[in-house]
């Protein structure tokens, strides 16, 4: 209630408000930040809305993303500026300042109070003030209960709500995953008596596929899913090399790696990404295994039990190993489930 309280007072009178989330923002991401965004406007805030790096395509049909600033090394004095003059910075979708990339100096130095809105584990404790719960299924769900906490419920057009909807519908698997709780569907219910459409927001999301990602899907199913079944577990290696072949853009493998989780038997799975720089890892899993466990205590991650992240430094080939020989301290583990 206290925290409540105090992001009360931070927006009772007009403010600057800079509004950032993690690196390659997913539909959380930004369903969140567009849809808190349009919420401040309409309180009368001057809002900017600032990635640490560019978005999926099939994110863009959201209101408010014509006004969205992609950081980048060419815009860093404008970004700058834009938070010199910020009253309030709100971070969403992440816990550690690391996740937002190359912004993180910046927003680490501005002056700005910040204010925390999120749901995954161990917040870092940056934020003079927060709004978080682990137990949420979605930012965007947190977004909605900050809204009616505040009394501003009414203040939710269908802008607003499709925005929050696609955040809480992708984050929950389409309401299909565990995190997916009776008030979870209260709050979905409460945005579709605004007017959206949830079938066009489904569709606009996940039937809107290039041809190129749909070639690259089949490519890597066919030839880049490996099965390990004394470990039940799956994973998949992506090359640099293939992601230029197909023409790879931001979000194309977004969601690949429910795909080897899919398989018969497998309970947890691995997508490993070579992004040139660093391997990228995402990591699934179903039942008790944490898989946040398995990414924070060797590659670098963290996240949710059932859904985590990693990176490491190695090479493709070297990560690819690491990951193998990892596999054995936790073989009774996954055999459990």
């Amino acid at each position: 209630m206290q925290e409540l309280e105090a992001i009360r007072q931070f927006i009772q009178t007009p403010q600057t408000i800079f509004i950032t989330t993690h690196q390659n923002p997913d539909a959380d991401a930004m369903g969140s930040s567009l849809g808190l965004a349009g919420y401040l406007k309409k309180r009368g805030h001057r809002v900017t809305v600032v990635t640490p790096t560019d978005y999926p395509e099939n994110l863009k049909w959201m209101s408010g993303t014509d006004e969205v600033i992609v950081f980048e090394e060419k815009n860093r004095v404008a970004v700058t500026r834009l938070l010199d003059e910020t009253d309030l910075i709100f971070c969403l979708d992440f816990s550690a300042m690391a996740r937002i990339r190359d912004l993180e100096p910046l927003v680490r130095q501005a002056r700005a109070r910040k204010i925390l809105i999120d749901h995954h584990l161990e917040p870092e404790g940056f934020a003079d003030a927060m709004f978080w719960d682990s137990k949420a299924a979605a930012t965007a769900e947190l977004i909605y209960r900050l809204i009616s906490q505040l009394g501003d419920a009414e203040l939710i057009d269908k802008p607003i709500a499709e925005c929050l909807y696609a955040g809480i519908m992708t984050d929950t698997g389409s309401f299909r995953h565990a995190s997916t709780t009776g008030d979870v569907h209260r709050v979905a219910a409460a945005l579709h008596d605004v007017g959206i459409e949830v079938n066009t927001i489904h569709r606009r999301i996940f039937d809107n596929v290039s041809v190129d990602k749909l070639r690259f899907l089949g490519y890597v199913l066919n030839e880049k899913l490996v099965v390990l079944p004394e470990y039940k577990a799956a994973y998949i290696t992506i090359t640099s090399d293939e992601l230029k072949r197909f023409r790879s853009k931001s979000g194309d493998t977004e969601g690949m790696v429910n795909y080897a989780l899919s398989v018969e038997g497998v309970v947890m799975a691995a997508i490993l990404i070579d992004r040139g720089d660093e391997i990228k890892m995402s990591f699934r899993s179903v039942g008790d295994f944490s898989v946040r466990d398995l990414a924070s205590e060797h590659f670098n991650g963290g996240g949710h039990r059932n859904a985590s992240g990693g990176r490491t430094n190695l090479s493709l080939e070297e990560t690819i190993r690491k990951l193998r020989d990892v596999l054995p301290l936790y073989q009774e583990q996954l055999n459990v489930v």
